[in-house]
């Protein structure tokens, strides 16, 4: 399994950026997807899920402004992220647990200046 994360950068309070995940080497719709999150000196969390079928779950912070999705063909995973705030800066990772390990993707910087 292989997750390579993209669409990072800085962006102004109430901007919007779309991360983007691609993933190989498995068998993409049938796994569950999530979006992690870790800020300076923070626990890292989860942001948002989505399962192979598509039913999504959120963090309450990030409800209503924060959207997954998800591409099975071309086995991509994306995040729609707007409304930023600053508290939303840290570095995001797309991640998957496969047969009970848990997959990292390698990290995409969020910053957003207030």
């Amino acid at each position: 399994v292989q997750l390579q994360a993209s669409g990072g950068g800085l962006v102004q309070a109430g901007g919007s950026l779309r991360l983007s995940c691609k993933a190989s080497g498995m068998n993409f719709r049938m796994y569950s997807m999530d979006w992690y999150r870790q800020a300076p000196g923070k626990q890292r969390e989860l942001v948002a899920s989505i399962s192979g079928t598509g039913n999504t779950n959120y963090t309450d912070s990030v409800k209503g402004r924060f959207t997954v999705s998800r591409d099975n063909v071309w086995r991509t995973l994306y995040l729609q992220m707007n409304s930023l705030r600053p508290e939303d800066t840290a570095v995001y990772y797309c991640s998957t647990s496969d047969r009970q390990i848990r997959r990292w993707g390698q990290g995409t910087q969020v910053t957003v200046s207030s």
